[in-house]
């Protein structure tokens, strides 16, 4: 009898959302753009496109080619390892407590633009801008792999060069919160980002202060 286990049966979680995600982002590409943004993507409370199960759908769509590659190179990368070593129950609440959580902080923080906001004319643009793509979802795994593995080395694509996972995650976040400081006007959700590192900051501290009261070796 083999004892061979196919990949997707050890990371089901990461395979799953790879598909959907790459199913969600032809639908998009075959189907009419405009009408699955309307329904999936995350727009801001007050808009008359926003639905309740936003927070969850906007992190399966993506604008471009180079959105959803990317970010699914990450979950590819960085998730395999964070679910065999979570477990499947545990990296599936994860990834969406950051995902849902870095929509929450979008949200928030959309309303703070919006009270700032002195023409009628830039609101009702703003409440007509989605917010898609799963990267706040994957600055959170970004987090857990620096906590659990954080003199792990992790080689860069842009540029080519080795660095510890600790420092990887402060960098990105430091480049996050001056982006944000600076209101770079590039299109991306940095504050989601942001959103989603700190969510996942707050569950694995959680998780880590539970398993260590019930004196499991779990992460530490």
């Amino acid at each position: 009898m083999s004892n061979y286990r196919s990949p997707m049966s050890e990371t089901p979680v990461v395979y799953n959302l790879l598909i959907a995600n790459v199913v969600a982002y032809l639908a998009t590409m075959l189907l009419d753009t405009n009408q699955m943004y309307a329904l999936f993507a995350l727009f801001p409370i007050g808009s008359p496109f926003f639905e309740v199960w936003q927070p969850i759908t906007y992190m399966f769509l993506h604008g471009d080619f180079s959105h959803i590659f990317f970010n699914m190179f990450a979950l590819w990368m960085f998730g395999r390892g964070l679910e065999m070593e979570m477990g499947s129950k545990r990296f599936f609440i994860y990834y969406f407590t950051c995902g849902i959580g870095a929509a929450l902080v979008q949200l928030g923080m959309a309303e703070v633009d919006i009270m700032n906001m002195e023409s009628q004319g830039a609101i009702w643009n703003y409440m007509l801008t989605p917010t898609v793509g799963a990267s706040g979802a994957v600055f959170g795994l970004l987090l857990a792999f620096g906590m659990m593995h954080p003199n792990a080395t992790i080689m860069l694509l842009i540029p080519p060069i080795p660095m510890k996972a600790k420092w990887f995650v402060v960098i990105y976040g430091i480049i996050e919160l001056l982006l944000i400081i600076f209101q770079a006007q590039d299109g991306i959700a940095h504050f989601a980002h942001l959103g989603g590192m700190f969510w996942g900051w707050l569950l694995m501290l959680f998780w880590q202060r539970r398993d260590r009261n019930r004196n499991k070796e779990y992460y530490y």
